[in-house]
């Protein structure tokens, strides 16, 4: 069983897979994304699917192509994010600034 949540805000479209990514559903899945509008940030996430099959895997890969970031938070998921080579969506305050004591930015190591 597969759950598809759409989450769409100003300008990103945010896909939520729960379940089983296999055969039909990810065909689905597919066809959901190409249907969308195609102007706005897509970002998946797939921290709670529990099991993705070849095809599964290939629509991912579409996605990818498609240039969507994907979010993945549990140890199978990160998995199928690093063997598909899926692109992680960025963490919020990872970046090379850093807040000093005032709050003012400073780059990491400085």
């Amino acid at each position: 069983m597969l759950r598809v949540i759409t989450i769409q805000t100003v300008d990103i479209l945010t896909i939520k897979l729960e379940g089983r990514l296999t055969g039909e559903r990810a065909e689905q899945v597919r066809t959901l994304v190409t249907r969308s509008n195609t102007e706005m940030r897509l970002v998946v996430d797939i921290t709670e699917l529990m099991f993705v099959d070849a095809l599964g895997e290939e629509v991912l890969s579409f996605l990818k192509r498609f240039g969507a970031q994907f979010l993945a938070e549990t140890a199978y998921s990160l998995d199928v994010c690093e063997r598909l080579h899926l692109p992680l969506v960025p963490k919020q305050g990872s970046g090379a600034l850093s807040a000093g004591p005032n709050g003012n930015t400073r780059p990491l190591g400085h």
